[in-house]
């Protein structure tokens, strides 16, 4: 494996080694090779294979970690948000029921700025009891102030752990960050990825120096105080400026990467939309399926699209409105259900998107896969089926949906 730092040209970018490992194997090498001062987890299904892999490394030598076992998912955030305010890299992984035990302390670590980087295996929430992929869990975060990036495929689970770092650690954005991976399609799923050289990582994510730290005895900092109406009003937007400014964080970082590597990242990643008439919007593994129905509707004469969304926090409003802008009518899939609400998380913030640009095309929502039902490429062309008849008929029926669901 060689490495050169020469950007853009093909013939200098990272030589990366082939390799065949799941999801969660995936990203405990990414944290191996970032190596991280904190590492602090519970163990929940089907999360559980990332910390486990890399607790191996802890103990092999690999790294030179503070691992810490903590006695439950609450704690895991408490311990990473002590260590962050001290100065150090840290991480955690978690999951459904992790997540919502959580909760609390999400809030306090985007609060308190600190860049904590989260790998998250996305999975229902009880009850009844499951274990398998939907993304109520990370959907129920969404309003947290973390930053939410979600991968198709093994690869980019891998690529998005250290886009994360480097996104939460810019000056301008200084907020934690979750990655997401479907919990077992892409946790458990093997695929083909290519490994970057360790030296290469070690160079894109460069050392961290934190402006604030616990333990800078020179430079005292108060972490946390109680806030009341002098003050807490512009501490919330200070936040909301840190997420919006990440959005061109986010298309600046995936551009150093896919320099690097030859696999360019920005927020969204349309597949056939340039000439569409009709297409979909969806995130995480089910684009993968959503390109094959593409094709399938594309040879049948059908100008279908995709549009794969990448970045859930910040929403980048523009872009989808402007990818969008061309197309009669839409179908955004929801893994997840907002209860009472009109319309699901992603639907909500694509419909407010194109209002606000002034495109009006016929949008409906389907809620599809959860609990880890398989969704397949024949049932997103009833999808694309159902598109084709509201551009021509311009009746648009309900406004949500359900794909494979038995009633």
């Amino acid at each position: 494996m060689t490495m050169t730092r020469s950007k853009g040209s093909v013939t200098d970018r990272v030589q990366g080694e082939p390799i065949a490992l799941d999801g969660a194997k995936a990203v405990a090498q990414a944290m191996r090779q970032m190596n991280p001062d904190v590492v602090a987890a519970y163990p929940i299904t089907p999360q559980t294979e990332i910390v486990q892999t890399f607790s191996e490394y802890v103990a092999n030598g690999e790294v030179d970690t503070e691992f810490v076992a903590v006695e439950s998912e609450h704690a895991a955030m408490s311990a990473c948000i002590g260590a962050a305010a001290a100065g150090g890299r840290v991480q955690t992984a978690t999951t459904s029921a992790g997540m919502a035990f959580m909760w609390e302390v999400l809030y306090v670590a985007s609060s308190l700025r600190l860049p904590i980087i989260m790998a998250v295996a996305n999975r229902a929430l009880s009850a009844p009891l499951n274990i398998h992929c939907d993304h109520s869990d990370a959907m129920g975060a969404r309003d947290a102030g973390w930053l939410q990036v979600y991968a198709e495929d093994v690869q980019e689970a891998y690529d998005n752990a250290f886009q994360a770092l480097r996104i939460a650690e810019h000056p301008d954005v200084m907020l934690p960050v979750m990655h997401c991976q479907d919990g077992f399609i892409i946790s458990h799923g093997v695929e083909r990825l290519e490994l970057l050289p360790d030296g290469a990582v070690k160079e894109f994510i460069g050392t961290y120096t934190p402006r604030y730290s616990l333990l800078d005895t020179e430079h005292p900092a108060t972490f946390g105080p109680v806030d009341l109406q002098d003050h807490y009003f512009e501490h919330k937007r200070q936040q909301v400026d840190g997420m919006e400014k990440a959005l061109a964080v986010v298309e600046e970082i995936g551009q150093e990467y896919g320099d690097l590597t030859g696999r360019y990242y920005g927020h969204l990643s349309p597949y056939r939309l340039e000439d569409a008439e009709i297409a979909i919007v969806v995130m995480g593994s089910t684009a993968g399926t959503t390109k094959i129905a593409v094709d399938k509707m594309r040879e049948r004469g059908i100008k279908a699209g995709l549009l794969k969304l990448r970045t859930f926090r910040p929403f980048p409003a523009d872009a989808v409105a402007e990818a969008l802008a061309g197309v009669s009518a839409v179908a955004v899939l929801d893994r997840a259900i907002a209860f009472g609400s009109q319309g699901n998380p992603i639907f909500l913030d694509v419909c407010t998107s194109l209002y606000a640009s002034g495109a009006r095309p016929d949008v409906v929502n389907y809620v599809y896969g959860l609990g880890g039902r398989d969704t397949t490429a024949s049932q997103i062309t009833t999808v694309y089926a159902d598109l084709l008849n509201i551009a021509e008929t311009g009746q648009r029926g309900p406004l949500v949906r359900y794909l494979g669901l038995r009633e």
